[in-house]
């Protein structure tokens, strides 16, 4: 279905569900113009400029959420009184649909419209609720909202790449507390996507094997960082651990995307997921503030050398202190971290659920 200003709205519900599709009754403002991408020479990297976005939605009461589903009175996001699992189209997006065209030059500087596409996904209507908070069928059916969407938008004009993720908490910069994701359609391979495809590609000219294989492989051997294992998913804190908690998960077998894994993978990850998130909040006793990144293989890009994992990181230092990144991480990109990658896994281990 259509919102009132023409974003697109899905439901992913379970079999059972009704169907939600419901008039938006608010009178929306037509979108404005894209934001713009800007090329920087230097590192060869594309910024988005979206000044629209100063003006969004900040840490609403829950009276006022709108991520909840729309009630007597209160229309929100959701036009519909209940749902399962929904995703719609950012307000307040990085990047929109849009022809795609060749940059325009001023010089040394490239730029064009940011076309691609921003997406929200919300697990649960529950307000207060959290993604450790989900059981099984509804995390399931999250994962299978990630693969739908990972297809739809790699098929997508333009897009080089799909990352879905999680902030949740406010000391990671979360400006909406329902417990939410999203999913970013790039008009480019990330920096970071480029940089470990780099090392991949050194890698398999030099051995003849794939970076992302081996790396599994000596953690698995090793077992000292390893977190937990089940029949298709090894969880691991890595070797160069960057961050105060950090976990690294795996399938056991090499695809690209989610899009590619199988029922059972998906099932079972259901459980890997909750389980990782649940020793996560048990780390320090608090909800802990985490980003959950989903890298998964460029669209065309060197697509047979990358591979989908999860990065599941924290800035919680401590019960009451957070890393903050100076100057060498924030300037210069090299890490230091206070805490041993071998502590971090033996503590994830001892905090497994009961």
């Amino acid at each position: 279905m259509l919102l009132a200003d023409g974003r697109e709205l899905i439901h992913f519900d379970r079999d059972s569900s009704p169907a939600r599709d419901v008039e938006d009754k608010r009178d929306l403002e037509p979108r404005g113009d894209a934001p713009a991408l800007r090329h920087d020479p230097l590192l060869d990297e594309w910024v988005s400029v979206a000044a629209h976005r100063l003006g969004r939605t900040f840490l609403p009461s829950p009276d006022d959420c709108p991520l909840c589903p729309t009630r007597p009175g209160y229309l929100t996001e959701v036009p519909s009184d209940d749902y399962d699992v929904v995703v719609f189209e950012n307000r307040f997006p990085s990047f929109v649909g849009g022809p795609v065209a060749q940059p325009a030059t001023l010089g040394l500087f490239e730029h064009h419209p940011a076309w691609g596409r921003c997406e929200v996904v919300c697990f649960t209507p529950d307000h207060d609720a959290s993604f450790a908070d989900l059981d099984h069928d509804r995390a399931r059916l999250v994962i299978e909202a990630w693969a739908d969407r990972t297809t739809e938008l790699s098929a997508t004009p333009g897009v080089e790449q799909v990352f879905v993720f999680e902030n949740r908490g406010e000391a990671i910069g979360v400006t909406m507390r329902h417990p939410h994701g999203q999913i970013y359609a790039y008009p480019f391979v990330t920096p970071t996507t480029r940089s470990q495809l780099d090392s991949a590609g050194r890698h398999l000219a030099a051995t003849g094997r794939n970076l992302y294989d081996d790396i599994v492989a000596a953690e698995v051997a090793d077992g000292s960082r390893v977190v937990l294992s089940s029949e298709h998913w090894v969880a691991f804190v890595p070797f160069a651990a960057r961050w105060p908690v950090e976990v690294h998960l795996y399938p056991r077998r090499r695809v690209p995307d989610l899009a590619a894994l199988t029922e059972a993978e998906r099932d079972d990850l259901a459980d890997v997921y909750l389980d990782l998130l649940r020793r996560g909040d048990a780390f320090f006793g608090i909800p802990l503030p985490y980003i959950a990144a989903w890298h998964q293989a460029p669209v065309t890009d060197r697509r047979d050398l990358g591979a989908l994992h999860l990065e599941l990181f924290s800035v919680q230092r401590s019960a009451d202190k957070l890393k903050y990144l100076a100057g060498s991480e924030s300037a210069m990109g090299s890490f230091i971290n206070d805490r041993e990658p071998e502590a971090i896994a033996e503590r994830l281990r001892e905090v497994a659920p009961r």
